[in-house]
């Protein structure tokens, strides 16, 4: 058998008082809810350590990811590009692209993305943490899975008319009842768990997700929301374990059908998503196998940006002072993209191997349902958990249908109408390779 180590870490990335939230256009912190966290898990035995972690931010992009994922990277003894970091993407937290902060900082702007000095901090606790954890690592001998269907939380956003055209947008907190009378629509209605195991003993679970993970926002009070009010459940029933929870391929789901905005549904929606994660790792006595083996596949992609972008134009709306601070932070965070895509710097695109049965596909950015739906048909006698959410340069992912249709998501994605075909087709290269 192989010699599979595990080593868990997690530290606090809640921003302080007065940090930007949501990229600058909503309320800064003015106090916390309940703390955000960077939590991951280093595998190690299977050539150089293979890092998977999560953190409780809207969005980390393009050099802001690079830099923690090198960071991490190092402190884990591997590269770069065995390394992936996913943000869970409340709203309630902080966004981060360091050439859109340069942009605004250089016009000057009194409303930056994030806070780079606090940043900074971060990697170094990151990196400390990370490195200290490597010295408590343990054994890893069997995998298990499990799926659980989450009741009344995930609806389709966008409601598509008899005329092709968007009818209605289900925002996370959809007032219309009308709206919210639609059904479901395209959805993942399982939530996955992968558990990892020391003989009989759960050293980690690894939960997945597809929906905007937000009950309301706005209001400058620090939240992971509802889906990290569950995860901290998980962790008082078993304080021993790592818990991680992955936000799927949500780019055009929300809980709009399910919540109004009521700040009571929070916690309505917390417990659906706890139940489903209990009935998901209930299922792992059942479905638990050996485990020998350990494969990192990685595959880089470029996407090509949407074509009406134009960054002359871009750097204009950021340096104007006259302009609102939604228009500046957005236009700074599209003239990042650009600037990245001109540097030829593609976004890994990975697969996790647990053994011959169990797999786990990383994706970057709000990348739509219907790729994970479809990625899942791919190696059917595989299990297949999927997270979205990595490098979020791209921003939205969507069909290229989606564009015709209208609304709002493809309104803001930064790539182009037709990277639906490249992108599939390289989803389906990863998983087959």
């Amino acid at each position: 058998m192989a010699d599979l180590h595990l080593a868990r870490f997690d530290l606090d990335a809640t921003p302080p008082l007065g940090h930007s939230l949501c990229g600058g256009w909503i309320t800064p912190v003015v106090g916390v809810d309940d703390p955000l966290r960077l939590r991951g898990v280093v595998l190690e035995g299977a050539g150089l350590p293979i890092v998977l972690a999560t953190i409780d931010w809207t969005g980390v992009c393009n050099d802001t990811f690079r830099q923690l994922a090198e960071r991490i990277a190092a402190a884990a003894h591997t590269t770069p590009d065995r390394v992936q970091i996913h943000s869970v993407h409340q709203h309630n937290a902080p966004f981060a692209c360091a050439s859109a902060n340069a942009l605004l900082r250089k016009s000057d702007s009194k409303v930056l993305i994030y806070d780079e000095k606090y940043f900074e901090d971060l990697l170094k606790r990151a990196s400390e943490t990370v490195r200290e954890s490597l010295a408590r690592s343990l054994p890893i001998t069997h995998v298990a899975h499990g799926d659980a269907k989450v009741e009344q939380v995930a609806c389709n956003r966008r409601v598509i008319g008899a005329n092709g055209k968007i009818k209605y947008t289900r925002t996370s907190a959809t007032k219309l009842a009308a709206a919210r009378a639609e059904p479901d629509g395209t959805i993942d209605p399982l939530l996955r768990s992968i558990s990892l195991f020391n003989r009989g003993t759960p050293l980690a679970r690894l939960y997945y997700y597809a929906v905007h993970p937000m009950s309301y926002y706005g209001d400058g009070r620090v939240t992971a929301d509802f889906v990290g009010l569950a995860r901290a459940h998980r962790d008082r029933d078993e304080p021993e374990v790592a818990h991680l929870y992955f936000t799927g391929c949500a780019g055009n789901v929300t809980a709009g059908k399910y919540n109004d905005g009521e700040k009571a549904n929070r916690a309505v929606l917390a417990d659906r998503i706890y139940q489903a994660m209990v009935a998901a790792d209930g299922q792992s006595p059942k479905q638990t196998d050996r485990l020998d083996q350990i494969a990192w596949t990685t595959r880089p992609h470029f996407f090509k940006p949407r074509e009406d972008l134009a960054l002359d134009k871009l750097k204009a709306i950021v340096a104007n002072d006259k302009d609102t601070v939604v228009n500046r932070n957005r236009s700074a965070l599209t003239c990042g993209w650009l600037m990245r895509v001109a540097t030829k710097t593609p976004i890994t695109l990975a697969r996790l191997d647990l053994g011959p049965t169990v797999s786990s596909l990383h994706l970057p950015a709000e990348t739509f349902v219907e790729y994970q739906l479809e990625a899942q048909g791919v190696r059917p006698r595989t299990w297949l958990a999927t997270a979205a959410y990595g490098d979020d340069g791209p921003w939205y992912i969507p069909l290229q249908r989606s564009y015709a249709e209208g609304g709002y998501e493809p309104s803001v994605s930064f790539v182009s109408p037709e990277t639906e075909a490249d992108y599939r087709a390289a989803i389906r290269a990863l998983l087959l390779a």
